[in-house]
């Protein structure tokens, strides 16, 4: 993970740490007196100067009565490694988050992906690995998208580039089965998803896949990733700029129906191609 990505998360962590630390009625020290640390660790803890280990976080748990919230995110910030170093956070924070706002560029985003779908897109990337990694991959994908299903899912916002849907990830008959998923989870209310179309031209994220996530009780946080990288803020000023460059890609894509129409067709085009073949 990109040190900006990992230290923000921890950030995230502590500052978890301390709100639930105060509505518990707890000092510091009390609390690391519960723990077995000494209340100046906690306080590291929640400036995230000092990671917590393990067992740690697992008394922490116990004490504070966070039902193992404390324990995964430990777990998925160490050693999770069904996902990229730079992702293993932002995996941890949408579990958290109210509302999740999304561009995708050229691929349908993680969340809204088939099995098929996934499994396509893992191969690309990694040609000379074994089946038993692949189906990791796709399995922790899928697990994923199970917040949309949940009766506590966040808000779901994609702005999905036209370019996701004639990209023909996995073939014509996969197309057309993923690009139903979407439109299904559209029609269920499940996502809110807006296309890009091709006709809009330039637009505000040229340079990339761009996420954002807005919590309860936490800063709201800006996710932007490249091929082999990816970078998480939570600085203001920082996911200003993105929730601006954001609000402009919404205005610039076509409207709920008017995408879903699109969606729709571009998955009786795949059909009718697979029906030809």
């Amino acid at each position: 993970m990109a040190n900006g990505s990992r230290q923000a998360a921890w950030e995230f962590f502590g500052a978890e740490l301390k709100r639930r630390r105060e509505d518990a009625g707890l000092s510091q020290s009390a609390l690391g007196l519960r723990v077995f640390v000494s209340g100046g660790y906690i306080g590291q803890f929640e400036q995230a100067i000092r990671k917590p280990q393990l067992d740690v976080a697992e008394r922490i748990d116990e004490v504070l009565r966070t039902d193992g919230f404390f324990e995964r995110m430990c777990r998925k910030l160490i050693d999770d490694k069904r996902y990229a170093d730079y992702f293993a956070a932002v995996v941890e924070l949408e579990g958290l988050a109210t509302r999740i706002c999304e561009f995708a560029p050229t691929l349908v985003p993680g969340l809204l992906q088939t099995a098929a779908y996934a499994r396509a897109v893992t191969l690309a990337a990694n040609p000379f690995v074994t089946d038993a990694y692949v189906d990791d991959i796709v399995a922790a994908r899928l697990e994923r998208a199970g917040i949309l299903k949940d009766a506590t899912r966040p808000e779901y916002w994609v702005v999905l580039h036209e370019n996701a849907l004639y990209i023909p990830v996995g073939g014509h008959a996969a197309m057309a089965a993923q690009l139903d998923h979407v439109a299904t989870l559209m029609r269920e209310r499940h996502a809110l998803v807006l296309v890009l179309p091709y006709a809009a031209g330039a637009h505000a994220s040229m340079t990339g896949d761009l996420r954002l996530m807005d919590f309860e009780d936490a800063p709201p946080t800006a996710y932007t990733e490249t091929s082999f990288s990816g970078t998480l803020v939570d600085e203001p000023a920082v996911v200003m700029r993105a929730q601006r460059a954001y609000d402009l890609l919404r205005g610039a894509a076509l409207s709920p129906e008017a995408s879903l129409a699109l969606v729709e067709s571009a998955a009786e085009d795949y059909r009718r191609c697979t029906s030809t073949t």
